[in-house]
């Protein structure tokens, strides 16, 4: 039995999410990692909220809400959420516990015993308006790089171009909208990434596996200009982890916090903290260190390219800089942007359909078979209503949901709601057989090389596959001639339900689980051996016909979601 580890980026508190970001990383996280338990591998699938810097400041000043009251609310509703699409996350924990407090202190007093933190007086952005100085989230400008004009003061969204808030053409403040900015002199704590330089270039380098979207990122990160660059962990914020060296406090360090992006990824480990804290689990340090176990673990991190820079680089050097045995992630899995109707989704300007809003239109399977087998993976993809319509109605009704239909109403009506007996397969039944073998063993490849594309489009030719057995062996004209023959057909193609629930969990949950069910079986036993997964279900079993396992989407439906959603100006407006 192999063991997964597997960690989703992990959202920021401020709002509630686009489908952009649920297919960006949590989506394909939770597909790889029920598809690993299926195959009776140990899972631990881990992810939380991103609670400390600007945005959860920001996001609470505009609700009226004290700030930990406010994450607290939001890690709620997060939550919630993510079990109305049925991520199946061992833990959704929270990065401001006291279990990354702790944690990231500690990485901190490590780092800094390694001589890889300095201290160092620098100029930050001071607003006369708001009456502080502005940490790199509270200010936006034109991107020097690209020119995007709504770049924030850390990273341009648009070429991910990592920046500092001095870098911006025409900044401004994102509280006060004032450009009247000043450059104070404050002191600071930076992670010296550049004495880790050919460390982490080693490391990239024996990546020879990960898609070119992570190490292409990660190299140019590494080698554009004049390299990987020192980077600040510290801000001038109330709201935060407090800045201590372990269990000590720092000298000239008091009433900072540490930035957002280094006590975050940390979060990951001190997830599994919680989860054994909660007691949902035991033993967190076999997951994490080498030492204790964890060399047998398989880590896998799911992203979108905007967070592969942190993933490859800043994290990997708090983990390799701390000299203690930890493990490093074996796999990013990196994902590009999916764009909605024409445009962008984005959280700040309240464009595209949010997870809640989606959830109340339709439930959570016909989602995440569209976000799945659309999955920007080599590039960037974009939904449309009318490319939202055609794949639930052609993959889900028409393939999938006849077949079932077709099959139990047919048994229903000639045989009684049970497996019949009688007959046997000849070569039709035979020839499916070997295809879906066939099928099947590379659907088990894609999955297991997280190709989420390849791994649906495997599925739905399974699917297509029982549909076009039926309409070959027509079972209801078998019948009129060899009623017995008829019965060995429709025999397969119940075991064939079966099966479809077994395979297509991972994708699509709820039906499944509906699927099986009508099929009155809890074997979901994986099909290591084809032909005798397909005499699962034996003759006399009972079994009852379903509900529509998915409904049609009228045109209708269709043009209301489209006039719903595209908001004033066709820009969806945040609710």
């Amino acid at each position: 039995m192999a063991r997964h580890l597997i960690t989703s980026a992990i959202p920021y508190i401020n709002g509630i999410k686009h489908l952009g970001n649920l297919v960006g990383s949590q989506l394909p996280a939770d597909l790889f990692a029920r598809y690993q338990r299926a195959r009776g591998n140990e899972v631990l699938f881990l992810c939380a909220t991103d609670e400390h810097g600007t945005p959860a400041e920001l996001a609470a000043a505009k609700a009226g809400q004290p700030v930990a009251e406010y994450c607290a609310e939001m890690h709620a509703i997060q939550s919630k959420i993510a079990e109305g699409f049925r991520l199946s996350f061992d833990h959704f924990g929270r990065s401001s516990s006291p279990e990354n407090h702790k944690l990231t202190q500690h990485f901190a007093g490590r780092l800094a015993d390694q001589g890889l933190i300095r201290e160092v007086s620098e100029t930050q952005m001071y607003s006369h308006a708001d009456g502080r100085f502005l940490p790199d989230r509270y200010i936006e400008g034109t991107c020097p790089n690209c020119g995007f004009e709504s770049a924030r003061g850390d990273q341009c969204d648009n070429c991910t171009k990592q920046l500092d808030p001095t870098d911006l053409i025409n900044p401004y403040s994102t509280i006060s909208g004032s450009t009247d900015l000043e450059e104070r002199e404050t002191k600071h704590l930076y992670l010296r990434q550049s004495e880790m330089r050919e460390k982490l270039q080693a490391w990239i380098d024996s990546k020879t596996d990960w898609p070119v979207l992570t190490t292409s990122i990660a190299n140019k990160w590494l080698n554009d200009g004049d390299g990987l660059q020192d980077r600040g962990i510290t801000r001038d914020l109330d709201w935060g982890i407090p800045v201590k060296r372990g269990d000590e406090d720092w000298p000239g360090m008091e009433g900072k916090v540490f930035y957002v992006w280094f006590d975050a990824p940390i979060e990951y480990i001190a997830c599994s903290q919680e989860w054994v804290d909660a007691g949902k689990g035991s033993d967190w340090e076999s997951w994490w260190r080498t030492d204790k176990g964890a060399e047998d673990v398989t880590y896998t991190q799911f992203m979108g390219k905007d967070n592969v820079p942190f993933h490859t680089l800043s994290f990997p050097a708090t983990i390799l800089g701390s000299d203690e045995p930890w493990k490093l992630v074996d796999y990013i899995k990196s994902f590009n942007y999916l764009n909605y109707d024409g445009g962008q989704f984005s959280t700040s300007r309240g464009r595209g359909v949010f997870m809640d809003q989606a959830l109340e239109i339709l439930p959570a399977d016909y989602w995440r078979w569209w976000l799945l087998s659309n999955v920007p993976e080599t590039s960037d993809s974009e939904f449309t209503w009318d490319n939202f319509q055609a794949g639930v109605n052609k993959d889900l009704a028409d393939v999938l949901g006849n077949f079932v239909s077709r099959v139990t109403k047919f048994c229903r009506s000639k045989f009684g709601e049970e497996v019949p007996a009688g007959g046997t397969l000849g070569e039709t039944e035979t020839a499916l057989i070997e295809e879906l073998t066939t099928r099947i063993r590379a659907y088990e490849g894609h999955m297991a090389a997280m190709e989420v594309r390849k791994s649906a489009q495997e599925l739905r030719a399974i699917w297509v596959a029982g549909n076009e057995y039926l309409q070959t062996a027509a079972p209801w004209s078998t019948f009129k001639e060899d009623p017995e023959q008829a019965a060995a057909q429709i025999r397969l193609a119940l075991n064939l339900i079966r099966l479809y629930a077994v395979l297509s969990s991972p994708f699509i949950p709820d039906a499944s689980e509906t699927l099986m069910g009508a099929m009155q079986s809890d074997d979901w036993t994986w099909p290591d051996d084809v032909p005798a997964a397909l005499e699962t279900l034996a003759p006399g079993h009972a079994f009852t016909v379903p509900d529509v396992t998915f409904r049609k989407i009228s045109d209708d439906e269709r043009e209301e979601w489209q006039e719903r959603f595209a908001g004033v100006g066709g820009v969806t407006v945040a609710h």
